[in-house]
């Protein structure tokens, strides 16, 4: 299957070829822990979490990674605000983060690092970095020098000459240049590590370049989070992996587009969010990741509760369709392995196409409204079987789930004497059955 994506890097859609064959390789940047996640901070979850499923289902044995940022300036903060040691805020938000994780449907990753377990191999890249003179030291700290790399800027496009100094650009009189950025500071409060270049902690852009060289030993396949993480933090992972491995971290980068909230991106410094575990009290997983699902990865999707509303018909029309389906078979003792349905490849090729699950999202639509049709007129179980095979796949790469609860001998008999009734045009008796059925709290459709 030809596989395009578009890829940051080059701002241009790409065949995709993996590094190694078979093999996919994703490290995606996991949150700062220091707060609840809102709903725009789902959106990677639930996107490459898809994209994880579809590879996987292409046969392809998917190492995906993402990690967690448990020691920074935010999480001391948040440490003293509640009079408790960083480690302990660091433990909730993780535990919170993976609870929503659950929620969402998401599927365990090969490995969820820590940058506080990377000490050790983050120091030793800074020690690479110093040896290569692409780095300095000033006092207590390092710094990484920008000049050193001829192509920075190649993810953000932006010229080293019109890069602001003074707005994402950290000012500090003991720097070369006001553009190179921080490996490791010297600290006097929160945890702080033993290192050759003094007390401190590490710089947020070397703990994911770190984790993922180590994790990874070598280039990988794609590199993925929000689009506002290009610039600093991946441009700065990619100025890192330049010069010491010579090479840019992954051969696709890939950025999805934010949610945003009143035409405002959401911002928990501003209180301006929408936090997903309120989205998920009133909302299932299913329902929240349909709504993401059906825009594409690289449209901001301006959220209103009635996306979520919307999401809650559709999926109670796959849910029914499904179920319909299911106990057709069930009941006939029909299941069969018949392959799959031919549209299951429609559903492909849009995913193939830079993963354009709002396309793949109307061919699920498309199978169910012939899936209703085939039953209604009494397909073959042979057709219905592929049908099946097809909505399971679809269902599967798009992480969303339907609960069937197998039916018993009791319960089937149950439901063939209510449609025999039926059949037979013995309304009373079939009204009685039905009540039973409900009794049981059986699902037919």
């Amino acid at each position: 299957m030809n596989i395009k994506i578009y890829n940051s890097l080059t701002n241009q859609i790409e065949d995709f070829h993996p590094v190694k064959p078979q093999e996919i390789s994703i490290y995606v940047c996991g949150p700062t822990v220091y707060n609840d996640i809102h709903i725009g901070n789902a959106r990677p979850v639930v996107f490459f979490d898809t994209v994880a499923r579809f590879f996987k289902y292409l046969g392809y044995n998917v190492r995906m990674v993402s990690n967690f940022t448990d020691i920074d300036d935010k999480i001391i903060m948040r440490a003293k605000e509640l009079g408790i040691s960083e480690t302990e805020v660091a433990k909730h938000y993780i535990d919170e983060f993976l609870r929503i994780n659950n929620l969402l449907g998401a599927e365990p990753l090969l490995a969820r690092p820590r940058v506080t377990e990377y000490m050790e191999a983050i120091i030793n890249y800074i020690k690479v970095m110093l040896d290569k003179g692409v780095a300095y030291q000033s006092g207590t700290d390092v710094y990484f020098r920008i000049s050193s790399v001829p192509d920075y800027g190649l993810l953000s496009n932006q010229k080293m000459e019109d890069l602001e100094v003074g707005s994402r650009i950290e000012v500090d009189s003991a720097k070369e240049d006001p553009r190179d950025f921080v490996l490791w500071k010297q600290t006097d409060e929160g945890i702080m590590w033993d290192s050759p270049f003094g007390k401190g902690r590490p710089g947020w852009h070397t703990e994911c370049v770190v984790m993922i060289d180590s994790i990874f030993q070598g280039e990988i396949d794609i590199h993925g989070g929000g689009n506002d993480l290009k610039f600093p933090h991946h441009e700065n992972e990619i100025a890192q992996a330049l010069a010491v491995s010579n090479h840019t971290i992954a051969k696709y980068w890939v950025h999805n587009a934010r949610i945003d909230l009143s035409g405002e991106k959401m911002s928990k410094s501003l209180g301006n969010v929408v936090w997903a575990k309120d989205v998920l009290q009133k909302y299932s997983g299913n329902v929240v990741r349909l709504m993401i699902l059906n825009n594409h990865y690289r449209q901001t999707i301006l959220f209103k509760e009635e996306l979520l509303d919307r999401s809650v018909v559709e999926f109670d029309k796959i849910e029914r369709s499904f179920l319909s389906l299911y106990r057709t078979l069930e009941l006939n003792d029909a299941f069969e392995d018949a392959g799959v349905h031919p549209l299951m490849n429609e559903f492909l090729d849009y995913m193939a196409d830079d993963f354009s699950t709002p396309n793949a999202i109307t061919v699920l639509f498309q199978l169910i409204k012939e899936i209703n049709i085939a039953i209604r007129s009494q397909e073959s179980y042979y057709k219905l079987n592929q049908f099946f095979a097809a909505f399971q796949g679809m269902l599967y790469i798009l992480g969303l789930h339907v609960d069937v609860i197998p039916l018993s001998d009791t319960d089937k008999s149950l439901v063939r004497a209510w449609q025999g009734a039926r059949e037979m045009k013995d309304f009373q008796q079939a009204d009685l059955l039905r009540a039973e059925i409900a009794k049981r709290g059986i699902k037919l459709s």
